[in-house]
């Protein structure tokens, strides 16, 4: 795409979705309370004939009263152009109270490896206009797809400018890997300079107001309107560190509190999941093929895992032992994914006829010990990641190398850190024969939310040698550039991440070659 075009696109994605928030006097829906689609709107879960468009009906973020009380039909277009003078697909769209007015359409008959325009009309209210695409066709070998990757957007720790940039770079897809939102601070529309620990969500209603909130934001609104998404979640989404029906709390009503966060989560998101039965459950393993370039296995760490071992006294969630300490560290029936997921990940993997097979999950898989790992304890391991569940890890690992799925490609979020990681089956043993590496592995820093200090994250590294690179110290978002014959992936950086205005740049930039395991650092 021109420069250009790409900062065209890029205005006009900042323009309506500032004007979604602000021009509520300008076009009002039928109750009269003002401009109704002021959280923007989004697409995402691309198929080659299908797309999924969203969006919410609530003129004011903070305040649910003014989201009509009954039922509305909203209509929709979706166009071959951004003027709509070729209209490819139309129809009506029914917002309920009881998912807070929001609407998923999913969207057919649609051509493959097509860019597409769409809106959604309430009355004479017109909302924002976004640019999604569909996927290509099946057996389509494209000659690029140009992928942005984020996670971790804490609002009370800076602002969404990664979002701005991720708009400017206008890819063909956005994955986001978990922490959407977090279940505390204070409900306000502007990100404060520093946090506040306040107003923790637990209710339906909460929870709701939380990503109206988050949705509020125009850089992040830009970003959903270039490019369609694919989304997981994390803890946050729920509270912090949670395993399956456990919280940090011990609390005995946390599965009511889960299913309500499970219910705004997909309530706000462009999934392509019918509605649940009951939320006390969401699958959320999802797959998608982008032609014979690229497989994503977009995959869930959070629901089905067995609970963090060696706790903190009275209490849930992570802590830092060693096997020696702790010895149910290793007990081989603990999982991270659960066995159903962890089948579905194996066949598809074996199915999977694409040259890149990219596992879209939430947190770092390479071991990361926090002593040397050579010591009387065998090293030291955060538990609430794959560090916590190593007999898991193995035999997602050990899948990989078995299945021969072509180049496997790991993508992670939640440690707030860029990392670039070489996988084997077994960490403790030098690269052999019978040690082979089998997966690269890329871990994207947060949107906003705060890290460690670059010293301490310098020193993991030296202590890992398979962790090629550790960036703690910079906020943004991972830009890759799969082709048949290479992947190419950015870390890019911003300036000052309480700046809206800070500019980014490229921090470390490495490339895979199709059939090569590994790290190759390349120039930026």
């Amino acid at each position: 795409m021109q420069p250009a075009r790409r900062l065209f696109l890029l205005d006009a994605a900042r323009l309506a979705a500032a004007a979604s928030a602000s021009s509520i006097v300008h076009a009002a829906p039928p109750n009269g309370a003002g401009y109704p689609f002021a959280l923007g709107v989004a697409s995402g879960a691309p198929l080659p004939d299908s797309v999924v468009l969203w969006t919410r009906i609530l003129p004011d973020p903070l305040n649910a009263a003014t989201s009509p009380r009954l039922a509305v039909a909203l209509r929709w277009e979706v166009a071959h152009d951004e003027a709509f003078r070729k209209i490819a697909a139309r129809g009506t769209a029914v917002a309920t109270p009881e998912l807070a007015h929001s609407v998923r359409v999913n969207v057919t008959g649609l051509q493959p490896a097509r860019w597409y325009w769409y809106r959604f009309m309430l009355g004479d209210a017109v909302s924002p206009v976004g640019r999604t695409r569909t996927a290509p066709a099946a057996g389509a070998m494209p000659d690029l797809l140009k992928l942005a990757v984020a996670s971790c957007q804490h609002w009370e720790f800076g602002s969404y400018a990664a979002h701005r940039h991720i708009a400017a770079a206008a890819p063909d897809l956005v994955a986001f890997l978990g922490d959407y939102i977090y279940e505390w601070g204070p409900y306000r529309l502007q990100h404060p300079q520093r946090q506040v620990r306040s107003d923790e969500s637990f209710t339906l209603d909460d929870y709701r107001r939380r990503y109206a909130q988050y949705k509020s934001d125009p850089d992040l609104q830009a970003a959903h309107l270039v490019a369609p998404w694919i989304v997981t979640w994390d803890d946050h989404e729920v509270a912090n560190d949670y395993a399956a029906g456990r919280d940090e709390r011990l609390s005995p009503t946390f599965a009511a509190r889960r299913a309500a966060a499970y219910q705004a989560f997909y309530e706000h998101m462009p999934l392509r999941l019918p509605p649940p039965k009951s939320f006390a459950s969401v699958r959320m393993f999802q797959r998608y093929d982008w032609g014979r370039l690229a497989r994503f296995h977009v995959l869930d760490d959070r629901q089905y895992r067995a609970v963090q071992v060696c706790p903190r006294p009275n209490a849930g969630g992570s802590s830092s032992v060693s096997a020696r300490a702790c010895p149910s560290l290793l007990d081989p029936r603990r999982s991270m994914l659960g066995g159903e997921q962890e089948a579905w990940l194996e066949a598809g993997l074996r199915a999977s006829k694409a040259r890149w097979n990219i596992l879209a999950q939430q947190t770092l898989m390479a071991q990361s010990s926090q002593v040397p790992a050579t010591g009387p304890d065998g090293g030291r391991f955060w538990t609430d990641g794959w560090d916590g569940y190593p007999a898991a890890r193995r035999r997602l690992l050990d899948t990989l190398a078995t299945t021969r799925a072509a180049n496997p490609l790991v993508l992670g979020g939640d440690v707030h850190t860029f990392y670039a990681s070489e996988l084997r089956r077994d960490f403790g043993r030098p690269v052999s024969k019978a040690n082979l590496l089998v997966a690269t592995e890329f871990v994207g820093t947060s949107v906003t939310s705060s890290s460690r200090p670059q010293e301490r994250t310098a020193q993991q590294v030296a202590l890992n040698p398979h962790i090629k690179y550790g960036r703690s110290d910079r906020r943004g978002y991972m830009l890759l550039e799969v082709t048949p014959k290479e992947t190419r992936t950015r870390f890019m950086g911003l300036d000052e991440v309480r700046d809206a205005r800070t500019g980014q740049r490229a921090l470390a930039g490495f490339r895979v070659v199709d059939g090569k395991v590994g790290v190759e650092v390349t120039s930026m």
